[in-house]
C-alpha cells in the first residue's frame, strides 16, 4: 500500500477534526441553554459556521507546516555544529542527547530577549521583512517533495515555480536593510541582493540543462527519468559542481556570506534584528540551505530513488545530509572572499561553466552524443 500524503488530504483530515470539535462546542452551548433569545447565540452560530471551520483547519495546517519547517532548520543547525566540531578536532555541542538540546536552549534564550525596534526605522516594513524572508523559505519547502507520493503540493511546473520564488529573496533583503535606517544594513542589503541576483543566473542555466535532459519541470518525473536512465550527476558533472557552489552563495554561507561580513558591516542587513526576529531569520537561512541540498539531491542524485528496503523520504534526507556535509566542509576549509571577488567569480567562472554544461546537455539530448 503506497503512502499518499498531500496537502489536500491533511486539510480534509484537520477540517473533519475542527468540525467535530466545534460541533461539540455548539452542543455545549445548547446544553447550557444558549438559544436564539440568548445574548451568546451569535457566538454559538459563529463557532459552528462552515467558513469558520475552514479557517480553523487552514490555521492548523499552517501551524503544522511552520513547526515542521523550524524542526528542519534546527536539525541542520545541530548537524553543522557536530560536523564543525569534528573538523576542529573536538566533539561539538554536548548539551542533552548527542548535543541536540543545545538548539532548544539557544531558542529559549532568544525567546527571552527583549524585542527592540530601532527608533527611526520604518516599523511596518522592518517587521514585514521578517515574514517575507520566512515566506520565501516556507514556500520553497512546500514545493519540494520527499517521495513520489509524499509531498505538500505537487504541480507540473514545480521547478519553475521554485525558481520564481527564489527570485523574491533579494527584495526581502533590500527591504530589511533599508527599513532599519542604518548605513551598515543598507550596504549589507545591497550586497546581499547583488549576490543573490548574480548567482541565480548560473543556477537557472544549470536547471535548464537538467530540463533539457529529462524533458520535464516536475520533480517526480525528473527522478523517474534518472531511475530509468542515469543519474544526472554523471553527464552533467560540471553543472552539478556549478549548482552546488551557486547554492552555497544563495544560502549566504561561508565563503559567500558577504551580506553579514562582521569585520566590515557588523551583521550586514541583519544588524538591527534581535531576539525572536533574528532567530526566525537564522532558522530561515538554514531552511534555505536544506532546500538547496534537497534540490541538488533531486536534480542530480536521483532524489528518493534507492534500495526498496529504505523508505524514499529517508533516502532523500540522507542524500541531502551528505550534500550538507560538503557545505559544512567548505565552511571549515575556506575563508570569506571580498565582494568584488565574489561577483567576478560568478561572472567569470560559474557563468561560463553553466553555459558549457548547457551545451553538453544539448549535445547529449539533441544529437545523441554519448550512451545516454
Amino acid at each position: 500500500m503506497e503512502l499518499h500524503f498531500d496537502y489536500s488530504g491533511l486539510y480534509e483530515f484537520l477540517y473533519s477534526v475542527s468540525s467535530w470539535l466545534l460541533w461539540l462546542v455548539g452542543r455545549a452551548f445548547e446544553f447550557i441553554g444558549v438559544d436564539s433569545d440568548n445574548f451568546f447565540y451569535p457566538v454559538r452560530q459563529f463557532l459552528t459556521d462552515q467558513q469558520f471551520v475552514y479557517f480553523v483547519a487552514l490555521i492548523l495546517v499552517a501551524l503544522i507546516y511552520l513547526v515542521a519547517g523550524l524542526l528542519f532548520g534546527i536539525q541542520f543547525i545541530w548537524m553543522e555544529r557536530k560536523f564543525l566540531g569534528r573538523f576542529m578536532d573536538r566533539r561539538g555541542t554536548q548539551v542533552g542527547f548527542l548535543g541536540f538540546f543545545q538548539n532548544f536552549a539557544d531558542a529559549f534564550k532568544v525567546l527571552l530577549k527583549a524585542v527592540i525596534i530601532p527608533k527611526d526605522s520604518d516599523k511596518r516594513v522592518y517587521q514585514f521583512a521578517i515574514f517575507g524572508i520566512l515566506a520565501v523559505s516556507f514556500m520553497l519547502l512546500g514545493l519540494v517533495p520527499w517521495d513520489n507520493n509524499f509531498y505538500a503540493v505537487n504541480v507540473p511546473l514545480a521547478l519553475l515555480l521554485g525558481l520564481a520564488v527564489f527570485s523574491l529573496a533579494p527584495f526581502t533583503l533590500i527591504l530589511a536593510g533599508w527599513s532599519s535606517n542604518n548605513k551598515y544594513t543598507v550596504i549589507g542589503g545591497m550586497r546581499g541582493a547583488a549576490q543573490l541576483i548574480a548567482y541565480e543566473i548560473p543556477i537557472l542555466l544549470v536547471v535548464v540543462s537538467a530540463v533539457v535532459m529529462t524533458g520535464t519541470l516536475n520533480f517526480a518525473e525528473m527522478v523517474a527519468w534518472q531511475q530509468n536512465n542515469v543519474l544526472l550527476f554523471i553527464p552533467l558533472f560540471i553543472g552539478a559542481i556549478t549548482f552546488f557552489i551557486a547554492g552555497v552563495a544563495e544560502s549566504e554561507r561561508i565563503p559567500f556570506d558577504l551580506p553579514e561580513a562582521e569585520s566590515e558591516l557588523v551583521e550586514g542587513w541583519q544588524t538591527e534584528y534581535g531576539s525572536l526576529g533574528w532567530g526566525l531569520i537564522m532558522a530561515a537561512d538554514y531552511l534555505r540551505a536544506y532546500i538547496v541540498c534537497v534540490l541538488f539531491s533531486i536534480i542530480f542524485l536521483g532524489g528518493w530513488a534507492g534500495p526498496d528496503f529504505i523508505p524514499g523520504s529517508v533516502w532523500l534526507l540522507t542524500k541531502a545530509a551528505i550534500v550538507f556535509f560538503f557545505m559544512v566542509w567548505l565552511r571549515a576549509a575556506t575563508v570569506r572572499i571580498r565582494t568584488d571577488q565574489l561577483l567576478k567569480f560568478c561572472w567569470n567562472r560559474l557563468l561560463p561553466l553553466a553555459v558549457i554544461n548547457l551545451a553538453i546537455a544539448v549535445l547529449i539530448r539533441v544529437y545523441s552524443v554519448g550512451w545516454w
